[in-house]
């Protein structure tokens, strides 16, 4: 059973920047999209930015659109999402997800492998 590693998350003010970070090992890591989800308390999991196989075709949620950015890199068996401006709402549980093929896609139902999660907290 493949475990995604995510790691990055932690205490930030309002307006900051965090960068997470997510190993994939043990997988043919270029094969598949990797997505980011995030959960905050009593809510359900929502998605956040995902990417293609290369690189190339990059989604993200109208809420976060020109403030994150996804990224990765196959000789690392890495993703990144790159969190700029956060804000205190966006205080969650930040999982990362293997997808169940190349293509970038937005529902969880497509992703097959998960994280245990980092925890970013947003204070105001």
């Amino acid at each position: 059973q493949v475990q995604l590693v995510e790691s990055g998350g932690g205490l930030v003010q309002a307006g900051g920047s965090l960068r997470l970070s997510c190993v994939v090992p043990g997988r043919t890591f270029s094969n598949y999209a990797m997505g980011w989800f995030r959960q905050a308390p009593g809510k359900e999991r929502e998605f956040v930015a995902a990417i293609s196989w290369s690189g190339l075709i990059r989604y993200y949620a109208d809420s976060v659109k020109g403030r994150f950015t996804i990224s990765r890199d196959n000789a690392k068996n890495t993703v990144y999402l790159q969190m700029n401006s956060l804000k205190p709402e966006e205080t969650a549980v930040y999982l990362c997800a293997g997808g169940s093929s190349r293509y970038a896609a937005l529902p969880a139902s497509d992703y097959n492998v998960w994280g245990q999660g980092t925890q970013v907290t947003v204070s105001s």
